[in-house]
């Protein structure tokens, strides 16, 4: 270890800056990259809207759940890997950091590639389980055939970030997901509009845009600031492994139970919405859009989320209790405008917003515009419930952002999308999200209360 590490680690800034000023630093970039990630997902849908239709909209809707599960393993390592990396480096145990962060590296590709192969074997059961019908299908199949092949990619592009985060490079964070997302958009148009390549063009530059911000992460391991590696960090260790699962589970939960909710939600609209003027297509597709769009406001409040991570871990680790409260205030305050920002968006500007995604008949408009509506009706709660799933396992109470995770989606959401879908069919599935926003708000809420009862309030550093 050179000198000059040795002194950023005994003068670490999560541990002394000041608390607004760290949370600015480490949450713009990742704000910033969040919304590109964001952002690309959605020029991908206005591509595919305006030069095949809403049929393949619906199509990269119905292979969504298979990216939102490389993602789940992606956060869950690689969130799980930046809590353990920061509260070591607060106890100054450099050597279970490092070896922690090189476990990740290993973990993230393989993990990657074992999802990418195994759906790629059993790809048309996958597709038809997760709602596609038979003029949906083949769009779906031929767009999840090539998107397969950057699973490994996906997950190290969405792990590697809040790792190197935690490490104080936000910016390079944020700089590989803008380089990946801009390749994406150009690639889009070159594919798509230039050489006509249709559905399969946006599933090229996704991947080729996930290989390139995957490479500059891994590019930036031999670099680290706090720890320098040696080979055998890189080899994943079983203890380790576990740690950052249990650390990096909350985010696991709660992107995981996102893809048990697309399936139910896909399944439900294909049979509720055949029953309905407006068909399973457009139910389908409308749902697809709407999960871009929302995608806006969680890069948003997540970025601001993963940018209090390191400070909350580092110092938590360090007993330096006051920064922590701190940090959570400046949290909740900014997760709520943004919340409340999107929200008053959405409620006045549907179909203003929904026409980006390309043209349809009257009935899908009118489909669009309730949808959107609804599914937004209580969204102005749901910064406190994103903060709180990223907040305890950042502290080490990794159980407490679990139980947030699952119960919002598959304790809440789930079992009310069949019952209410049961009783009111179409009505009924609109109206399970806004009641699932505000339960899961008072369970957090209530979480939160109690872990800032406890806490000390005088530091023991």
């Amino acid at each position: 270890m050179t000198e000059a590490k040795e002194t950023v680690k005994r003068q670490n800034p999560f541990g002394y800056e000041p608390v607004g000023q760290l949370l600015f630093k480490t949450a713009f970039p990742a704000v910033i990259a969040n919304l590109f990630n964001a952002i690309y997902n959605i020029v991908d849908q206005i591509f595919i809207g305006n030069t095949i239709g809403f049929l393949g909209n619906a199509a990269t809707n119905i292979a969504y759940p298979l990216t939102t599960l490389a993602m789940a393993m992606g956060f869950m390592i690689g969130v799980g890997a930046a809590a353990g990396f920061n509260l070591n480096l607060g106890r100054k145990q450099e050597k279970t950091a490092t070896e922690i962060a090189g476990t990740a590296f290993s973990s993230m590709l393989i993990s990657g590639a074992v999802i990418g192969l195994a759906a790629f074997i059993f790809l048309k059961p996958v597709m038809i389980a997760f709602g596609a019908t038979e003029e949906i299908l083949p769009y779906a199949m031929e767009y999840s055939r090539i998107v397969l092949l950057g699973m490994p990619f996906l997950v190290f592009a969405t792990g590697g970030s809040p790792l190197v985060r935690g490490d104080g490079s936000a910016k390079y964070a944020m700089a590989s997901v803008i380089t990946g997302a801009v390749i994406n958009i150009v690639l889009d148009y070159t594919f798509m509009l230039v050489f006509g390549w249709g559905i399969s063009g946006a599933a090229w530059a996704t991947v080729i845009g996930q290989v390139v911000s995957a490479g500059m992460l891994m590019a930036y391991f031999p670099r680290f600031k706090n720890v320098t590696f040696a080979k055998d960090d890189y080899i994943p260790k079983w203890s380790h492994f576990i740690l950052v699962c249990k650390l990096g589970f909350a985010s696991f939960a709660y992107m995981a139970s996102m893809l048990v909710v697309q399936v139910t939600l896909n399944n439900l609209l294909k049979k509720y919405g055949a029953l309905s003027v407006y068909g399973s297509e457009i139910t389908i597709a409308v749902a697809g859009i709407m999960t871009k769009i929302n995608a806006i406001f969680t890069a948003v409040v997540t970025g601001i989320v993963q940018g209090s991570q390191p400070i909350c871990s580092f110092n938590y680790g360090a007993k330096k209790y006051a920064r922590v409260r701190h940090t959570v205030k400046l949290l909740l305050i900014s997760t709520t405008a943004v919340s409340f920002v999107v929200f008053l968006l959405i409620e006045l500007f549907p179909r203003q917003i929904m026409s980006v995604f390309g043209e349809g008949s009257p009935e899908y408009f009118e489909f669009a515009v309730l949808y959107a509506r609804t599914f937004s009706a209580m969204l102005f709660l749901n910064g406190t419930q994103t903060s709180c799933t990223t907040f305890f396992p950042s502290i080490g109470k990794a159980w407490k952002g679990t139980v947030i995770s699952l119960s919002k989606q598959l304790g809440i959401l789930v079992p009310l999308l069949f019952i209410l879908s049961s009783l009111f069919g179409l009505n009924g599935i609109l109206a399970a999200q806004p009641i699932t926003d505000l339960l899961s708000f008072l369970i957090a809420a209530a979480f939160l209360i109690y872990e800032m009862k406890i806490m000390p309030k005088e530091d023991m550093a």
